[in-house]
């Protein structure tokens, strides 16, 4: 069933990750040399894979189990991603006139609590299967 609690939070996720990258500024020092890129490989790969992986636990509606670590496995490519960020925004020189990171390193944090309380909704649904097949 695709109309439960945890594709809204998933469809959450997506719609955050697609804002990252359309919302991820392109920084450029006063020289005009650029500084970090939205469409640098690596940035790229983490955004695009974690979205392919939402819509790959949406669709796997039916495997509880599975889409729950698929989920998890979304949450470390999103820690990742952050560490990437972090990383970047740490390599700026410090007091530059690039001094202004921006808020889009906020958003996989955002995408990661939407990802556990999908997860919170997944489990809450595999504990009513299993106490319903008890009764039977």
């Amino acid at each position: 069933m695709l109309q439960r609690i945890q594709t809204i939070y998933l469809t959450i996720s997506a719609a955050l990750l697609g804002v990252l990258y359309l919302w991820f500024p392109i920084i450029v020092s006063e020289e005009g040399t650029v500084v970090v890129r939205n469409d640098e490989p690596i940035m790229l790969g983490l955004i695009f894979g974690s979205i392919l992986l939402v819509f790959i636990s949406i669709f796997s509606y039916k495997k509880r189990k599975s889409q729950f670590v698929i989920n998890r496995l979304n949450i470390i490519l999103n820690f990742f991603l952050l560490g990437v960020f972090v990383y970047r925004s740490l390599t700026l020189s410090g007091e530059t006139l690039v001094s202004e990171k921006g808020i889009g390193v906020f958003l996989p944090i955002i995408s990661i609590v939407f990802l556990v309380m999908a997860n919170k909704a997944i489990k809450k649904d595999e504990d009513l299967v299993k106490s319903v097949d008890r009764l039977r």
